[in-house]
């Protein structure tokens, strides 16, 4: 197996039926699918992007994902009527034929334990992409850049209040 962080970074990952159920110490069974010819499945690296972010959106303590262009970016589209915000919006993958790769870049809650926080997130990640993909996810690295205080949701309202127009 590569690994795909070393390998060149791939548009989605294809697979048939039983290749995530391959051990790298025996050869790899052929299921009925593949034998018959009865097709591949492909899945695109936005999908696990998507995945990857509700899933470490699940895990209580992660206040918001991306850096703080992104997250202002963010503000801003979540302004324009009918815009959402990304699922995928913090998270970048590397997706390979058998495996994937995620990075995080995360806004925490003031008094959590980062370091169970970023266990717990990568535990929820691991497990969400690999059920939902069959890919096996080989890494998923954290990069906590910034703490979100309980004052900042106070600041944002007092500029809210004073309306210029009537």
């Amino acid at each position: 197996m590569t690994n795909p962080s070393t390998a060149k970074s791939a548009e989605h990952s294809t697979f048939a039926a039983g290749d995530a159920d391959t051990s790298a110490t025996s050869t790899p069974e052929v299921s009925p699918a593949q034998a018959s010819g009865q097709g591949s499945t492909t899945i695109a690296d936005v999908v696990v992007q998507k995945i990857a972010g509700i899933a470490a959106r699940e895990v209580p303590g992660v206040y918001e994902l991306g850096g703080g262009a992104a997250r202002a970016f963010g503000a801003v589209k979540g302004r324009i009527p009918g815009a959402s915000a990304s699922a995928g919006q913090g998270v970048s993958v590397e997706v390979g034929q058998k495996q994937a790769a995620v990075d995080l870049q995360m806004l925490v809650e003031y008094g959590v334990a980062i370091p169970e926080l970023a266990k717990d997130v990568r535990n929820n990640v691991i497990d969400s992409v690999e059920q939902m993909t069959g890919l096996e996810v080989v890494e998923v690295n954290i990069n906590v850049n910034d703490v979100h205080l309980p004052a900042d949701d106070s600041e944002g309202d007092d500029q809210g209040t004073g309306d210029r127009v009537q």
